[in-house]
């Protein structure tokens, strides 16, 4: 009995570390070819930090291209850039800053494309 016992909690120990050394492997070589894709990119041959950097300046400049405009306030705009692409997504007060807010993003130098997600703010209680 004591042996059959230890029998299976060696083959149990034996079958678990070649399972944890196959799972490390897989998972080393997962890690390489993972980093390996996200530090350069194919198409634009950027690392992901700068890439991530130039998202956050650009993102930046139209913000505060959009706060110099004393009309419209950026406190209820939000902007996501990837790759120069803006999405401005919020709330203004006038449907005329919808189309204001599109023409200062695509001033900005680096923005290819602009994505309009803005909608009017109705004042509380109106329909």
């Amino acid at each position: 009995m004591k042996t059959s016992r230890a029998l299976k909690i060696a083959v149990g120990l034996l079958v678990g570390s070649t399972y944890i050394h196959v799972w490390a492997q897989a998972s080393e070589s997962e890690a390489l070819s993972v980093s390996k894709g996200t530090v350069t990119e194919a198409a634009g041959g950027m690392s992901a930090t700068s890439n991530l950097k130039a998202n956050f300046l650009l993102r930046r400049k139209v913000y505060a291209a959009i706060a110099r405009h004393k009309e419209i306030n950026a406190g209820n705009i939000s902007v996501v850039v990837k790759r120069g692409a803006v999405t401005l997504d919020g709330t203004v007060a006038d449907a005329s800053q919808i189309g204001e807010a599109t023409e200062i993003a695509k001033g900005v130098p680096g923005v290819t494309s602009v994505t309009n997600r803005l909608t009017v703010k109705k004042p509380f209680g109106s329909q």
